[in-house]
């Protein structure tokens, strides 16, 4: 009988997924990753009750059930890496290296040490001979996620979950009468719950007050407390006043200075040129061509001609796309397939014809 080790994280995907596996005859065995337990101002992490929901549901189906402590570990990996991302001005996504260090790596290399044969999650995608594909819900599809795993990871892995859609998957918890069939999905940051990534980035980086200047005019608008706290395309937050709203198109971290603009249409938020660092494929290495890219999650795929510069990924977009900020990730497809993708390193406006 296959060992299968399930990371549950006493949400409602994560129980229903140790259920379907123990009803297809696996030997499951369930799995609490302790990756962050700092309570914030304002905010108790859950990760307390969390536990206890998974353990709920690991009585319930009567399978066992162990917690793995990867908490030093994610605090380098992930919670490091970006606020170290923040400060150097880019936008990084925690939820990425997240699965790429600490999920596909840590939880799987110590469940195959501990005598599991694979490992399962609940995430909305679809493996098939190594090769990662999205899931049948195109809404909740979690492959832009998932772009860092490695072939050889996802060859030891079962997202039982990749063929149902949302409200199947709450039905069919509600069916087998699963202690977090009603349970609501966690919202914001990766590890702490509903924090906003600002309040977040306040405990570890100092208040810096700067100006808000208007690229057009170069007039001073307003302060902010630090440029650290806004992104490409930002809107909310600004506290600019009333008339037109405002849109942050571009700061500079060594003068503390954000540029905003009321034109929709300025070049600093439409790019149709992206260029990729860090690059990761899954399986081989894609020759050039044209593929559908994402830019974030739940963004819409669009197309775009990929061709390789100086070992990078340089990508020419059909059509410009908004906001697309450095240190974002950008996931490649060739139809339903997750090639890979890499890091937004640098962006631009105008470029030669190809």
């Amino acid at each position: 009988m296959t060992r299968v080790y399930v990371g549950m994280s006493g949400g409602v995907d994560s129980s229903l997924t140790a259920a379907l596996l123990l009803e297809q005859g696996y030997e499951v065995t369930g799995v609490y990753m302790k990756n962050w337990t700092q309570d914030l101002p304002g905010m108790k992490c859950p990760w307390a009750d969390d536990l206890a929901d998974a353990k709920r549901v690991a009585v319930q189906l009567g399978i066992d059930f162990k917690v793995f402590d990867f908490e030093n570990e994610y605090k380098h990996k992930v919670v490091d890496y970006m606020i170290e991302e923040y400060k150097n001005g880019r936008t990084p996504n925690p939820d990425i290296m997240c699965n790429q260090e600490v999920k596909f790596k840590l939880f799987l290399d110590a469940s195959l040490e501990d005598g599991a044969d694979m490992i399962a999650t609940g995430h909305y995608a679809r493996v098939e001979h190594n090769i990662l594909k999205q899931a049948v819900d195109t809404n909740k599809d979690q492959t832009y996620f998932l772009y860092r795993v490695t072939g050889e990871a996802l060859g030891k892995t079962l997202f039982p979950l990749g063929e149902f859609t949302k409200p199947m998957v709450r039905e069919m918890a509600k069916e087998r009468g699963l202690y977090t069939a009603g349970k609501k999905d966690s919202q914001g940051i990766c590890f702490v719950g509903k924090v906003g990534i600002r309040d977040f980035l306040s405990l570890y980086v100092e208040q810096k007050p700067g100006e808000i200047i208007d690229k057009k005019s170069n007039k001073v608008l307003g302060h902010h407390d630090g440029a650290i706290f806004y992104t490409l395309g930002q809107r909310h937050g600004l506290e600019l006043g009333g008339g037109l709203p405002y849109y942050v198109v571009g700061k500079d971290m060594g003068k503390n200075e954000v540029y905003v603009t009321t034109d929709l249409n300025d070049g600093s938020l439409w790019k149709n040129t992206v260029e990729l660092t860090n690059i990761h494929w899954i399986n081989n290495v894609p020759v050039e061509g044209e593929y559908s890219i994402r830019v974030r999650h739940r963004a819409p795929l669009i197309k775009a001609h990929l061709r390789y510069e100086n070992g990078n990924v340089t990508l020419r977009l059909v059509n410009p796309e908004r906001a697309v900020a450095a240190g974002q990730s950008v996931v490649i497809y060739d139809g339903d397939v997750c090639l890979g993708g890499g890091i937004v390193i640098q962006i631009v406006i105008l470029v030669p014809d190809w």
